[in-house]
């Protein structure tokens, strides 16, 4: 569902990964403007994923959304901390994806 929101937003350069390990490797392989990153996720959750994003001096800088079923304060704190730039709450529709791609990217066209 978000590959079919970011394409309808005009976003066309997609890459996805089954699980965060998976993530970390398609990051070394080619240049990412954006992670958006599912919470619930096998061998890495999306915060471990964020934390060694933000660990790694190359992809510290990287914008990063994370999507959660949960909508509980101490996850959102926990994500905070580790340096997540926005969150959304599963279930969203484009609008709202939308609305928190531009608060972290700027306006999308």
């Amino acid at each position: 569902m978000t590959r079919v929101t970011l394409e309808k937003l005009g976003i066309r350069m997609i890459h996805e990964a089954a699980n965060g390990q998976a993530a970390l490797v398609t990051l070394t392989e080619q240049p990412i403007d954006l992670i958006i990153s599912d919470f619930n996720m096998p061998m890495m959750d999306g915060v471990g994923l964020l934390r060694a994003v933000r660990s790694h001096l190359q992809f510290r800088k990287v914008p990063f959304i994370l999507v959660t079923g949960r909508g509980d304060r101490e996850l959102v704190v926990k994500a905070a901390q580790a340096g997540v730039n926005n969150y959304i709450v599963k279930p969203f529709d484009e609008s709202t994806l939308k609305q928190k791609l531009e608060a972290v990217l700027g306006k999308i066209h």
